[in-house]
Order: structure tokens, then C-alpha cells, then sequence
């Protein structure tokens, strides 16, 4: 059995100095503090502590060692993704960190693998970049939930969908810039409340304004944290759609009907959850996924699937690996 963690984070060791280049302020950059630890800041406020696993390819390679994985598939920490900056900056900046995404993954690069990011402002810009990145070695794309006020079913976003179905690029959707910043300043709650929320957004977005029904079934769309709040709340959604006509107005079918349209990760933490997310998903569509090297990510990779008491082995295969290769066309 290949074992694939096809949710994992990467950011270089540096990049070069955006707001110089580009000359406005507050853009990301790495303040290494020790042997090994970083804080990656932005402008001269600190955002996150991260260490080596996050440039390293050794260290990462050691730790997939550790935990029996055998094939990892990193993406941008979603700060990268520039989406409120002029589009040609964010451009520039998809090819910097695509480009340092694949210098990463030639250390073993039949085991370290990457997704693109894309400037999600500009369509076009974002169809080109996506398909230059593919052609030099990116297994897919990651993107986020939304861009500014639009979400997934700006007709914009679709048109994006839509070029990824049409050349078999798989999409990763992440959560990102999340709603009620102000409600939440303490306790990590923008990334325990409103990350599970935003990635619920998405998904609903695209089942209740009918862009599926405008996307090619061929799409390879899988979205993260285990697709957040949707399995817990679609029976409150399916029960709108049944009583409320402007629920459904856009929505030919049950909302629940459309789980066999995407795809989401693993990142659940407990049995009960994973049982949950595994019968309303099917588990031919729960891929395994840890959010690696981060705090708030599956800290013994696979464990929970491998030792879930409730699934059958070919379940665990499906969800450990099988599921991913296929998915990531491997």
C-alpha cells in the first residue's frame, strides 16, 4: 500500500524581499530566530512560528519516514496567496514560490510533490499560471475559498473550475482570510470557528447556486479540514432546501445528492468524526490529509485512519492512498 498525505504546508527557507520589489508594505517574509525555528512575519508583525520541516527536505523526508508515509504533496502556506494585491504582484509572486515549490521536491522527487498557487484575481493570468505549472511538475493546484467578496461560484472562479476540469488538474480548496476577525482575536478561534465555517461556505456555494450543474463532472475538487462543518450540518441544509423555496431556487437536487462531486481530507481528529465524515462522503472520497508540519495538524500522520475501530481495511487503503493516487493522477 503507497501511503499519500496529500494535505501538507511548505514555505522556503527565503524568497526574496516582496515589499522592496514591489514597493508596499506588509507582505510575508521569513525572520529566522535559531538553528532550525523561524517566525514568518508580516511587515513587523509577527504571523506564525514554524521550523525547519517547512524548507528542509531532509527533515521532511525523515519525518514521512517516521510515520510511514510514502508520498507527500505540499502547497503554499495560504499567506503567499496575495489575492488582495494588484494582480501582476500576485503573479510574480505564484511563480516565485510555484518555482521554489519544485526546487524543494527535487530532493526526492518521487516523493515530495507539489501544488501550484495561482494570482485567483485574474482568471486568465490564473488558467495560464496553472497550466505552466502542471507542464513543469506540479501534480495540481491549491486555492482558496474566496477572493475578497467573491466565492466559489463567481462566475470568474467557475471559468477557473472549468479550465482545471478541461485539463485534468486536481484542486485542492483551502480556507483562508477567515470571516468574524474582529469576534475572534483570542484563543486561536478564527482557525477553530470561522476556518470550518469558510470551507462549509464554499461547498454550499457551489452546490446552491447550481455551478456544478455549470462545471464538468470531470473536475477533481477535494477541499480541506475534512470539507469543515459539511457533513455535521447537511441534514439542516437538505431540510431547507425541502421547506424554503429560496434555498433551492438555484438548486435542481438535494443538497446532499452533490457529495459525490468533490472530495475532502482526513483532517477530522477523532473516530467519531471520521466515522461521520466517512459515511456521508463514502470512503472512496476522504483522502488522507494532516496539515503537516503545522500545530494544529494530525501529529502521528495516519494513525487516526490506520487504527479508526469502526473501518475495514479497505477502507483504510482507500482513504490512506488509494484514494490520492488516483485523485493526483500518480
Amino acid at each position: 500500500m503507497t501511503v499519500v498525505d496529500m494535505h501538507t504546508h511548505f514555505l522556503p527557507k527565503s524568497w526574496p524581499d516582496l515589499a522592496e520589489k514591489f514597493g508596499t508594505p506588509d507582505w510575508p517574509w521569513m525572520k529566522h530566530t535559531e538553528v532550525g525555528k523561524a517566525m514568518v512575519m508580516l511587515g513587523d508583525k509577527e504571523f506564525r512560528p514554524v521550523y525547519q520541516a517547512c524548507w528542509d527536505a531532509q527533515t521532511r523526508l525523515d519525518e514521512m519516514d517516521r510515520d510511514n508515509i510514502d508520498i507527500q504533496i505540499m502547497s503554499a502556506t495560504p499567506v503567499l496567496f496575495a489575492y488582495a494585491r494588484p494582480a501582476k504582484q500576485a503573479n510574480e509572486c505564484a511563480q516565485i514560490f510555484n518555482d521554489l515549490a519544485l526546487e524543494l521536491c527535487s530532493h526526492n522527487s518521487n516523493r515530495l510533490k507539489a501544488l501550484a498557487q495561482v494570482p485567483l484575481q485574474d482568471i486568465d493570468a490564473s488558467c495560464r499560471e496553472v497550466s505552466r505549472a502542471v507542464k513543469n511538475g506540479h501534480v495540481g493546484v491549491q486555492i482558496g475559498n474566496h477572493v475578497g467578496d467573491k466565492n466559489l461560484d463567481d462566475e470568474g472562479l467557475v471559468t477557473f473550475l472549468q479550465h482545471c476540469a478541461s485539463e485534468n488538474i486536481p484542486v485542492l480548496v483551502h480556507p483562508w482570510d477567515m470571516l468574524g476577525g474582529d469576534r475572534m482575536p483570542k484563543y486561536m478561534l478564527q482557525w477553530l470557528v470561522a476556518m470550518p465555517a469558510e470551507t462549509q461556505l464554499s461547498i454550499m456555494s457551489l452546490i446552491l447556486s447550481g455551478a456544478f450543474e455549470r462545471i464538468s463532472k470531470e473536475l477533481k475538487i477535494c477541499f480541506a479540514h475534512g470539507g469543515g462543518n459539511f457533513a455535521f450540518q447537511i441534514g439542516r441544509v437538505d431540510n431547507a432546501w425541502r421547506y424554503r423555496d429560496i434555498v433551492r431556487q438555484d438548486c435542481p437536487n438535494l443538497p446532499s445528492s452533490y457529495a459525490d462531486r468533490f472530495y475532502v481530507d482526513s483532517a477530522v481528529f477523532s473516530n467519531e468524526s471520521l466515522q461521520l465524515l466517512t459515511s456521508v462522503m463514502g470512503d472512496e472520497r476522504v483522502l488522507l490529509g494532516s496539515d503537516y508540519p503545522f500545530p494544529l495538524g494530525e501529529q502521528s500522520i495516519g494513525k487516526l485512519v490506520r487504527e479508526h475501530p469502526q473501518l475495514n481495511e479497505q477502507s483504510k487503503t482507500n482513504i490512506l492512498g488509494n484514494n490520492a493516487l488516483d485523485f493526483f493522477n500518480l
